[in-house]
């Protein structure tokens, strides 16, 4: 029986592992269809942002209530399942608890502490439902998560109460059993756990079949969830599990506000000015700002996948809150909806194929982008890193230098600039007689 359990673990395991690496290199080729973007400045900064803001969670404590809860659940997540270890290993080895008898007393510290954390992970989720379906918080309601993202949100959090459910399920029934002293149960007798020992009132009653049963149920659902979690986290908006350390790592470092100047019109006026420092037979730029993903750097393309959709970026803008059509989260989500389509495009023709859909009109629509002031509250309210801004522009860019296409007011201030080095209709040398009022 052990044999045929673990040939099962085994094929189990390998199905898993081969369909998430499929989907994580569709996902890393998706991501490099962007254009190129250099990062390899201040290392040690970009070090620190990652402990700061990935694994501290630094934004999060902002608000100090929420950051707890989403602490308790990020570490019940990350310490409890480090116990998938030794659940993998036993599936392998066919044995039971590999690690209580090398780890003595301690491993017993170890599982009340897990216990501990799949309670308060269990309590956290439930708070967290309540405020997306009972409370119905305002970002939470938004026509933004319509469909599917309003559901991933809620089948994550019952997931999570599902697989700590069966976490302590497991060893309330495997406690009765070592202390019955049945079969191996006694033989790697751990003592009891304190949450899960509470729960064994319910299952007393049992015959040593049933438990044996019920426990081994339990863990083989745990470790199943926890494979289908894993083939599910990249189709989710919990990717930012994985992503958002990288995306951390790679965020910019420039001041806030301060914008990428496109280098071939910064060469362009240049060249006006000396026309002698012009190449001779430079080309031109291909193209001016992105009208589809492809335009893009990499970097906006993996903010994409990162988006947690918590809307707090939303929440913060100024156009959305005075009733304008923008919302940054819808902005990202929209990037990544059109970057699946794409990478499904090159699923199936091997390269990409001209759809007739671009990011820009197709999916993020000219009135979006001129709500957008550029204040930079999106990218200082997200706590992942995110820059919905630098989409924006660069999609506005395009629309403006490849289309043409703003509004008169905006035209007047180009030209404005253009002729008289300002965005108001005064030549220069008029500009200072406002002082001679002065004298």
């Amino acid at each position: 029986m052990h044999i045929i359990q673990q040939i099962a673990f085994i094929a189990l395991a390998a199905v898993s592992i081969y369909f998430f690496s499929k989907k994580a290199s569709e996902l890393r080729r998706n991501i490099f269809l962007g254009k190129d973007e250099d990062f390899s400045d201040n290392k040690n900064l970009r070090w620190k942002n990652v402990l700061l803001l990935a694994l501290g969670q630094k934004k999060m404590f902002k608000n100090l209530l929420v950051a707890i809860m989403h602490l308790i659940i990020y570490a019940g997540f990350i310490i409890i399942n480090a116990e998938v270890l030794e659940i993998v290993l036993d599936g392998i080895l066919g044995t039971h608890r590999l690690f209580a008898p090398v780890l003595g007393g301690l491993y017993g510290l170890l599982i009340n502490f897990f216990e501990w954390l799949a309670v308060g992970v269990t309590l956290v989720c439930v708070v967290f439902l309540c405020r997306r379906n009972v409370i119905k918080l305002k970002r939470f309601i938004s026509k933004d998560l319509n469909g599917w993202p309003r559901s991933d949100a809620n089948y994550i959090l019952i997931t999570e109460i599902v697989l700590m459910s069966l976490f302590l399920t497991m060893n309330a029934c495997d406690g009765l059993l070592q202390a019955r002293g049945y079969g191996h149960y006694a033989k790697h007798a751990t003592g009891q756990f304190f949450f899960s020992s509470l729960l064994q009132p319910i299952y007393s009653g049992f015959s040593n079949g049933t438990l044996v049963g019920i426990e081994r149920t339990c863990w083989w659902l745990h470790i199943a969830g926890i494979f289908s979690f894993l083939n599910y986290l990249p189709y989710s908006k919990h990717l930012h599990i994985v992503l958002a350390f990288p995306n951390a790592y790679y965020a910019k470092l420039l001041p806030q506000g301060k914008m990428h100047n496109m280098q071939s019109v910064q060469n362009e006026v240049l060249y006006t000015m000396q026309p002698e420092l012009a190449p001779v037979g430079a080309e031109p730029p291909a193209h001016f700002g992105a009208k589809d993903v492809f335009e893009l750097s990499w970097k906006s393309l993996m903010d994409a996948y990162s988006c947690t959709e918590c809307g707090r970026c939303t929440a913060e803008c100024p156009a959305n809150i005075t009733g304008k059509l923008l919302s940054p989260r819808a902005i990202m989500m929209k990037t990544r909806d059109r970057l699946e389509e794409v990478g499904k495009n090159i699923n199936t023709n091997k390269s990409f194929v001209a759809d007739g859909k671009t990011l820009l009109h197709n999916y993020i629509s000219v009135e979006e982008l001129r709500a957008c002031t550029t204040c930079n509250a999106c990218v200082e309210a997200c706590p992942v890193s995110i820059s919905p801004l630098d989409i924006i522009v660069e999609l506005r860019r395009s629309l403006i230098m490849e289309e043409s296409n703003a509004p008169q007011e905006w035209n007047s201030t180009f030209s404005n600039i253009e002729n008289n080095f300002a965005p108001w209709k005064f030549s220069p040398d008029e500009r200072d007689k406002w002082a001679e009022e002065l004298v």
